[in-house]
């Protein structure tokens, strides 16, 4: 189960029923995965829905939706200790004022503040399932990491955000939700950190449901280095299949956002869920949860050609031992082969999800294998989010399911 967030998800796609396909892809790397930490669940925290992040010194930060000594989840870090990895719960929700069940991981700044979302919790009481979520701020004081809501969200503005934060140039954060927002379909929204140590919130886009798609994704926005933001809309767009587009600010002030692509449904990738992420030459890549050729998600690539942006299917997931549903973010190695995770298929006893790989070939083609399968506990279970690299060329990542105690683990991967 996915608590909350997965309900954005079910309205977004009604939740289609589809058959697996036979596998084609066999394991032919030499890469190596293994369980780091495995929760213990209760206080220790549990289902780790998280994107990781990692600081100059080779931690690891993240969140878990459940757990905690309020049941309502975490946030942590992990860090090497004696050869291994040692685990602190750095902050417990309540589930009241300072939100519950956070999603999507936390967001570190260069003065090591973490920033993230809960789906639900705050003060305001009018939306349905305890609350419309927060934005909130981990800062330590006196030794002590404290925990500040500095947005409530009140379902005009959003409610339920999912998807981890993004700093921008100026040190701004960004998000989606889901939900909410004038339209009810989610919205994109900005927080400026004002000169008094506040923040101002702004919604700087609602999405309608047309040209610019619905239902902000579980993936954050992608920053370039002019100040644009790029991401994907799961539903909606011409083709009623989402949307990738880019925000990017206009001179007289406020935001504009384009329509990059609107994607067509199968055999074309369609209802993106993950995070965008910039290639070595500088397109964009992701995946999407369904569609493909074979209605089981797909690795797609977007490029600005001739002042058109352009997209190709590069692979498209055949289920069974070959994996279906990604929900992952993409990756590159320094050979320029790309990585991700499906939340389901891979291992037949368990259908836990897979790493996989896609290798350039000549003449534009892309080769995929499988470098791990998930197998459960005592090694990971549903790869519902992606990896992130190491600065020593090793990748981290966390599933909801596994471990030890099959309550969630963290797994570090060589390529």
């Amino acid at each position: 189960m996915r608590i909350r967030h997965l309900v954005g998800l079910a309205a977004a796609c009604a939740l289609l029923s589809l058959g697996a396909q036979p596998a084609s892809a066999t394991n032919t790397n030499a890469a190596t995965t293994k369980v780091i930490y495995g929760f213990p669940g209760d206080a220790g925290g549990e289902y780790p829905d998280t994107d990781l992040v990692v600081d100059s010194a080779g931690s690891l930060y993240g969140t878990t939706v459940l757990g905690g000594t309020g049941s309502t989840g975490t946030v942590f870090v992990l860090k090497r200790h004696n050869g291994g990895w040692q685990h602190k719960v750095l902050y417990s929700f309540t589930g009241g004022a300072d939100g519950g069940q956070p999603y999507g991981g936390v967001t570190l700044d260069a003065h090591g503040h973490l920033f993230g979302t809960t789906v639900v919790g705050g003060s305001f009481s009018g939306c349905p399932e305890d609350g419309c979520g927060v934005v909130y701020e981990l800062s330590k004081s006196s030794g002590q990491w404290v925990e500040t809501p500095i947005h409530d969200f009140v379902g005009t503005d959003g409610s339920g955000p999912g998807a981890g934060l993004t700093i921008g140039p100026r040190g701004d954060l960004f998000g989606m939700t889901p939900t909410g927002g004038a339209n009810g379909l989610g919205v994109i929204y900005r927080l400026h950190h004002q000169r008094d140590g506040s923040w101002k919130f702004t919604v700087i886009h609602d999405f309608t449901g047309g040209a610019d798609g619905a239902t902000g994704s579980s993936g954050r926005l992608l920053p370039d280095d002019s100040g644009n933001l790029y991401g994907v809309a799961t539903v909606g767009g011409a083709n009623g299949k989402g949307v990738a587009f880019e925000l990017s600010p206009k001179r007289s002030g406020g935001w504009r956002l384009t329509p990059l692509y609107a994607f067509n449904g199968q055999p074309d990738a369609g209802l993106p869920y993950g995070a965008l992420s910039f290639g070595p030459d500088g397109a964009l890549y992701g995946t999407t949860y369904y569609d493909g050729e074979f209605g089981l998600g797909s690795v797609y690539r977007l490029a600005l050609v001739g002042g058109v942006w352009t997209e190709e299917v590069l692979y498209s997931f055949v289920g069974g031992t070959d994996g279906s549903s990604s929900i992952s973010n993409v990756l590159f190695d320094q050979a320029g082969n790309l990585y991700g995770t499906t939340s389901e298929g891979g291992d037949p006893t368990c259908g836990c999800g897979v790493i996989f790989e896609l290798s350039p070939g000549p003449g534009g083609t892309w080769s995929e294998s499988i470098v791990h399968s998930f197998a459960g506990a005592p090694d990971g279970a549903s790869a519902y989010n992606g990896m992130i690299a190491a600065s020593n060329g090793v990748f981290y990542g966390a599933t909801v399911h596994g471990g030890g105690d099959d309550e969630g683990a963290v797994y570090r991967f060589t390529p």
